[in-house]
């Protein structure tokens, strides 16, 4: 007689046609199909005498799995872990930025093990680095009639309605920066689900040659992108980490050439470096270097000839195309500074002019967390910690699990104690606009007129601030398109 796993009083059979396990850690039966005439399915099929001449083994390229010994061989070459072929868009650390090991010591200790005079010392630093910025942003707090029906919805709970609020004020941004409109190409970063090109392509409506790129580098479940089936409309999911995409290496922007809008909400922390080094030095600046012919030969391939002799009759030369902006805009709600890393940060530069360094940024992207998790008065407060985590977490981004509010190993319980809880709260609100700063300062020196702004209400969101850029030789992506 075939051998189970101990079954518990009172919990039952399992279904018929599922596998006869019982699984102790998740008090039910496992619910996987078996063969016909067996008990049990492969994955427990070890518990069954009938089973036992086979022996089942971890999988080397995944050991959340096993598999027969005797069929290693052929699992390896189906097995969904397998290294799969790179696609052309795949260049290995392409947007990592300069790799100086010299900059960042062997070891940086955590804050906690910072002594108050070495703490002192950095809050200096950090105050003199943020003299003459403006550390109070406008309010850029904005909607969009495509999500008024949705925002109005009577089946919308708390979290749902804080990410249509976003969504709608990154949608209304995005129209008023003027990039909403045809012929052009948006590219989410961080896509997740996918649901800021859903809106955006629902606000264009029946706009003509509208091309999405939805980039994101895990498996995402219940994605919006097959909802789209207009004919205007491109969607193109790529599961890739920004940091080895290369856009230009994509058929559909090779092919065509469509002004790139980049978009992300809630681009986690060191991805929104490797996605503006992506969209500004990657993309951008190798698309220049492929049109240097001269603008008179650019516009006899767009215009005829007998046109642009009309033109300069006219004296209108004003009225000739601009130069193409490979770039028409960049529009990311920003979040979890905690999570930058000085290898990848675009703002080297604009750190190194202030005398900072990689040891000072460690520590100011740490104490950026302070702004929105490190609230906690004392010690007293821990119990109250796992309930905060999951209001955070319905605050955060949907295809982001932590959204920026994780309660890390430098807050609450570890902040130094000479500072008071809105002492802390602003300093760590210095060290995200630092940091901000510093891709302010990237953007303009690459050509673009970057700005800040506040985009939703902090109780929305505390992670509220948006980052926008418009290339300064385009007096308007539409003139581009």
């Amino acid at each position: 007689m075939a051998a189970s796993a101990p079954t518990p009083h009172g919990t039952g059979f399992p279904a018929e046609g599922r596998c006869g396990y019982y699984v102790e850690k998740k008090k039910r039966f496992c619910r996987m199909v078996v063969a016909a005439g067996k008990r049990f399915c492969g994955e427990h099929a070890g518990a069954a005498e009938e089973e036992n001449a086979r022996k089942r083994i971890l999988c080397p390229l995944d050991p959340k799995h096993t598999v027969y010994e005797d069929q290693l061989a052929k699992h390896l070459k189906k097995c969904n872990s397998r290294e799969k072929p790179k696609p052309d868009f795949f260049i290995q650390d392409i947007n990592a930025g300069l790799k100086d090991e010299t900059e960042i010591p062997e070891q940086l200790v955590p804050i906690s093990f910072l002594s108050e005079e070495q703490m002192e010392n950095l809050i200096k630093k950090l105050r003199k680095a943020s003299e003459g910025l403006n550390s109070t942003l406008k309010d850029q707090i904005m909607s969009h009639p495509a999500l008024h029906d949705a925002l109005n919805d009577p089946k919308n709970g708390d979290s749902a309605t804080k990410h249509l609020k976003q969504q709608a004020s990154i949608l209304g941004n995005i129209e008023k920066l003027k990039l909403l409109g045809p012929r052009r190409c948006f590219v989410e970063f961080g896509a997740g689900k996918g649901k800021l090109s859903h809106w955006v392509d629902i606000a264009l409506k029946d706009a003509e040659k509208v091309h999405f790129i939805l980039v994101e580098k895990v498996t995402t479940r219940f994605k919006v992108d097959g909802k789209h089936r207009k004919k205007n409309s491109v969607f193109e999911r790529l599961q890739i980490d920004i940091q080895h995409l290369c856009l230009n290496k994509i058929p559909l922007l090779s092919k065509e050439k469509l002004p790139v809008v980049g978009i992300g909400k809630h681009l986690c922390g060191v991805a929104t470096d490797l996605a503006l080094r992506c969209l500004v030095e990657t993309y951008a600046a190798s698309c220049e270097e492929r049109n240097e012919e001269p603008l008179a030969k650019r516009v006899k391939n767009d215009k005829t000839e007998k046109e642009i002799n009309t033109l300069a009759k006219e004296g209108n030369e004003k009225n000739i195309p601009e130069k193409w902006t490979p770039v028409a805009g960049i529009v990311i709600a920003l979040c979890c500074h905690h999570r930058c890393d000085w290898r990848h940060y675009v703002g080297k530069e604009y750190f190194r002019a202030l005398g900072l360094g990689a040891v000072e940024f460690h520590y100011f992207q740490r104490m950026s967390s302070w702004a929105t998790c490190g609230m906690q008065k004392t010690s007293l407060e821990a119990s109250n910690i796992s309930t905060k985590r999951k209001d955070k977490q319905n605050d955060g981004s949907e295809e982001h699990d932590d959204g920026g509010y994780r309660i890390t190993d430098d807050s609450a319980e570890s902040l130094p104690g000479f500072l008071t809880v809105e002492e802390k709260k602003k300093i760590g609100h210095l060290c995200k606009l630092l940091i901000d700063q510093g891709r302010i300062n990237y953007l303009q020196q690459k050509g673009f007129n970057p700005a800040l702004q506040y985009y939703t209400d902090p109780l929305v969101s505390l992670e509220n601030v948006l980052l926008t850029a418009l290339p300064n030789h385009s007096s308007s992506p539409e003139t581009t398109a």
